[in-house]
């Protein structure tokens, strides 16, 4: 039976069902593989159709922690193809591939013209929905694309030849640029990045772009591995070697002149700290869950060390973090490299205990609706 979908203009040949899977999150850590509606769209809106989503870190805070109500269906790094339009809509046609952005910032608020999108109270809120509370949707087969996310720019075509899963990783990428531009890094600097999962290699891989040399720092070999695939050739083995005598030797014993901290948790603030050198900066990139931590006041002062922090993405740099995913895909910035793992949708569960317990071969994981869809 197929859906009702108000005020559509076109729709697909072939008819949109009523009912769909997704990833339903009820409570703290209790997600369920559920049937559900397939979302209604209204003017100027967007229904599409998810190829595949990647498991972020901040999904699985909200799903281990109880920090949002429920129930929700979370997901927002995701591409896929249009497969209805809204009345009134213009910019966009059915059967169009794109990647969608699950929310935008007015670019008018005093925060936005501070460059500080994140903090926007337009952007707090989210504007794509599988259902339910409006949280990003992705862990579904479909999802609804409200009509001011679409006229602010929150939806990005994906060009010809570019997979759904290179496609995906636009927000994320945009997330470490955003915090990459704000070190200002030189090409005579030399940059620590502590952590090598799927955030931290896409944070040493551009920061290495600017031309500073890059020390990656991890336990496990099999991820420096993945990092030497994009051309990073400074591995520590954060097991069997001290990280901080390591980068004192590696730059005549003054530290590192920017630290990036892209390992959740508290624990290796104080390493982030101490690795940095007099006037230097310690990025944190992965500290989004509110604690107290002891902090060396003097170490701020009188080393005039740096203390900052980068949080979620920036449109005044989405058409270079376009260029270079689409473009990145024919010319080595591969990031499909990252994927470890592809899960079907009905076994998602698996999906997420995966990305919540990392291991040696595990990066960055996928839940895919349709098997197989994110490499088309």
């Amino acid at each position: 039976m197929a859906t009702q979908i108000s005020s559509v203009e076109n729709c697909v040949a072939t008819q949109i069902p009523s009912t769909m899977r997704a990833v339903v999150y009820r409570g703290v850590n209790d997600i369920r593989v559920e049937t559900v509606p397939v979302p209604s769209i209204g003017p100027g809106e967007l229904l599409v159709k998810v190829a595949t989503c990647g498991v972020c870190g901040t999904d699985l805070k909200k799903i281990h922690t109880g920090s949002h109500s429920a129930p929700r269906i979370f997901g927002h790094e995701m591409a896929g193809t249009i497969v209805a339009v809204g009345q009134g809509m213009a910019r966009f046609a059915v059967g169009e591939r794109v990647m969608v952005f699950h929310h935008i910032p007015c670019r008018q608020c005093y925060y936005c013209r501070k460059g500080t999108p994140a903090q926007c109270q337009l952007y707090k809120q989210v504007g794509v929905t599988a259902g339910f509370e409006p949280s990003g949707g992705g862990f579904a087969e479909y999802i609804r694309v409200m009509d001011w996310v679409v006229t602010g720019g929150g939806v990005v075509r994906i060009p010809d030849g570019v997979p759904f899963e290179q496609a995906a990783f636009v927000e994320p990428v945009n997330t470490v640029l955003k915090g990459v531009k704000l070190l200002n890094l030189a090409a005579d600097d030399t940059v620590l990045v502590i952590g090598q999962g799927p955030i931290g290699l896409m944070w040493a891989a551009l920061a290495s772009q600017t031309g500073a040399r890059v020390l990656t720092s991890d336990l496990y070999p099999e991820r420096h591995a993945v990092a030497a695939k994009f051309g990073l050739r400074h591995p520590i083995d954060a097991g069997t070697e001290n990280v901080i005598e390591r980068v004192m030797a590696e730059t005549d014993g003054r530290g590192a002149d920017a630290v990036v901290l892209a390992v959740g948790g508290t624990a290796l603030i104080r390493t982030a700290m101490d690795a940095a050198r007099c006037g230097g900066k310690v990025m944190l990139f992965a500290q989004t869950q509110h604690t107290e931590v002891l902090i060396d006041p003097a170490v701020v002062c009188m080393d005039e060390k740096t203390l900052l922090g980068s949080y979620s993405s920036s449109f005044d740099i989405l058409h270079e973090v376009t260029d270079l995913v689409f473009g990145g895909y024919r010319n080595g910035f591969d990031l499909t490299r990252l994927i470890s793992h592809r899960f079907h949708i009905e076994d998602a569960i698996s999906a997420i205990d995966m990305a919540s317990h990392p291991k040696a071969d595990s990066m960055k994981i996928m839940i895919e609706p349709v098997a197989g869809a994110g490499a088309e």
